[in-house]
Formats: structure tokens, C-alpha cells, sequence
């Protein structure tokens, strides 16, 4: 009689034992670390991507470090585990450092796949507008073509008057899937950032039968960085200070906490439709304070310097020309 009791322990033994032995991967490579894209003053403007040895300080370039590191962030991503480490190995050496004064940093995704961009995904946003909760994500896009990098200048076109901020947590998807489960989903994300959904509210509002997508994607509207936060370097994406400042007034102040849906559910949702690839880029949606609500509404003018800030990724600067 003792024998079905002990087959019994053993199998609940190792049962617990698998549950116990693999814990549920965060994100992409496990590892924190700031994550960026940038080139040498004088080179002819060749991209290379390196690695912050923190917010501000120097960077490690990997492609010096390793030459068989290939020279963008996408690419790199597209290594999976393998570019990653080296990424690690790289930033743990100290070698191949160069300060920031010789560089300047790009966007930390340059020609993503895809641009995916989120509307109306904050509560405080909503009431600000009158707008009820969405019940589902409002999805829409940018041509990967508006994005700027994250001290480069917002270009106001000549066809619009109406050109706003919008101060936004962006994510970028570090391996290949479709129909992710929702618990899932982080161990598909490489890392975040900082992003400006920058908008023309009259070709949003009023022109092109209100379809979004032209007031949303001129060249320049969408400032990203300053690095490429890996996914285990940010305590919690979800309750994260986040702000705009305009000309050094501040004009959005929330906290990621007020997200609808959060990066779990966007990285399920939208990978029902649509195949997500490394180096596609996510803009989660804005909090209150954008200028088109104001009374009377506000826009930018040239000479105006729009910053984004979101606690643990950094700043982007963005002077309006």
C-alpha cells in the first residue's frame, strides 16, 4: 500500500519541482541595460550601436568591441539571445568607451517594420476630453519615416497650423510572434523609451475624412530615445512620472499607472492582427495636457523646445524649426 503513495509524492515532487525551475521570462534578454543607436562626429554620419555605461555617461561601441556586431539596433535585435550577450559582455569589458561628446545619438530604432501607435489609452486623458473608456484598444499607425532622434529637430510643415505635443511611452518588440497570450507578452518586448507623438490636430480633426494617420506621420513627428531601456532595467513600466515641458513650462504631468491597456495587453491585442517583428515600435498613448484642450487651445511656433520625460528611460529635447 505504500507504493502508490510514494509514485504519488514523487510525480507531485516533480511537477513542483518544473513549475519552480522555470520561472516566466521578463523580457527579451534578461539582462539591464540602456540600449542605443548613435554615430561619430566625422564618420559620414555610419550608424553603430553601443551600450550607455549609464543615463549621460559614455558608451560602449559594440562594433569595436565585436566586428562581427552588426551596425543598428534592429539588426541587432534580430540576433536574439546571441546579440544581447554580446551586448553584456561588451558594457561588463569597460572597453571600446566613447564619450558622449564625440557622438550623437540617434533614434535607438531607425526603419522599423512597423510604427504601432495607441489612442485615447490613459484615463486622465479621456475626462480630459470628455471621452469614454475605451473598451478596446484604438489602433493607428506613423510611417516609420517620422521617426527623429531624440535631440533632433521637430520640423513645423507649412501645411499645417495646428502641430501639438504629446509626450508618450513608447516599447520596441525584440523577437517574432503572433497571437501572443497576454502572459506572455513582456518576453517579447526588448525594451522602452521615451517618444513624442508630435500631431497636426487640423489634418487629424478636420482634414483627410479625420483618418489620423496624415496628421500624425510628417517628417519629424515622432522625436524616440534616448536609449533603448531593456526590459529588466525598469522596475515597473506602469507606474512611471511622466511628463512634457514646453519652453521649460510643464504641461503634462501623469503617471504611466493611468494606461487603459497596458503593454501586455497592446502586444496581444495587436499581434491578433498583424505578425510583430524585432524593431517594431509601440507608442502607448498620452496624458492630459495636450494644447488642442486648451482654453484657448495652444500649439507650437517656431523656436519652442518641446522635452519629454519619463522616470528611469531619460529626456528627449526637440527644438520646433
Amino acid at each position: 500500500m505504500r507504493h502508490p503513495l510514494r509514485s504519488f509524492c514523487i510525480l507531485r515532487n516533480l511537477f513542483t519541482h518544473r513549475r519552480t525551475a522555470i520561472p516566466q521570462r521578463r523580457g527579451v534578454c534578461g539582462v539591464a541595460m540602456r540600449l542605443v543607436q548613435f554615430h561619430h562626429h566625422g564618420d559620414g554620419g555610419g550608424i553603430r550601436v553601443g551600450v550607455e555605461q549609464g543615463e549621460g555617461l559614455g558608451v560602449v561601441d559594440l562594433k569595436a568591441f565585436d566586428p562581427s556586431i552588426p551596425s543598428t539596433m534592429r539588426e541587432l535585435l534580430e540576433l536574439g539571445d546571441k546579440g544581447l550577450e554580446c551586448a553584456q559582455r561588451a558594457l561588463s569589458s569597460g572597453q571600446c568607451v566613447v564619450e558622449r561628446s564625440d557622438i550623437t545619438l540617434l533614434s535607438p530604432v531607425l526603419a522599423p517594420e512597423k510604427v504601432v501607435c495607441v489612442g485615447m489609452n490613459y484615463r486622465d486623458h479621456c475626462l480630459e476630453q470628455n471621452a469614454p473608456i475605451p473598451k478596446e484598444p484604438i489602433i493607428f499607425s506613423k510611417f516609420p519615416s517620422a521617426i527623429t532622434g531624440p535631440y533632433d529637430d521637430i520640423i513645423l510643415p507649412s501645411e499645417s497650423q495646428e502641430v501639438d505635443w504629446e509626450v508618450e511611452l513608447a516599447f520596441v518588440i525584440g523577437r517574432r510572434g503572433k497571437h501572443i497570450k497576454e502572459e506572455d507578452a513582456l518576453s517579447y518586448v526588448a525594451g522602452f523609451a521615451v517618444a513624442n507623438d508630435v500631431s497636426a490636430r487640423d489634418w487629424q480633426m478636420k482634414r483627410n475624412g479625420k483618418q489620423w494617420l496624415l496628421g500624425k506621420t510628417f517628417d519629424s513627428f515622432c522625436p524616440l530615445g534616448p536609449a533603448l531601456v531593456t526590459t529588466d532595467a525598469v522596475r515597473d513600466p506602469h507606474n512611471l512620472s511622466i511628463r512634457c515641458l514646453v519652453n521649460g513650462d510643464t504641461v503634462q504631468s501623469s503617471n504611466t499607472d493611468q494606461m487603459i491597456f497596458k503593454t501586455e495587453a497592446l502586444v496581444a491585442w495587436v499581434s491578433k492582427f498583424v505578425t510583430l517583428t524585432p524593431g517594431d515600435v509601440f507608442l502607448t498613448g498620452t496624458p492630459p495636457g495636450v494644447g488642442v484642450f486648451r482654453k484657448p487651445p495652444v500649439f507650437l511656433k517656431k523656436g519652442d523646445v518641446v522635452e519629454c520625460q519619463i522616470d528611469q528611460l531619460g529626456s528627449i529635447i526637440n527644438k520646433v524649426v
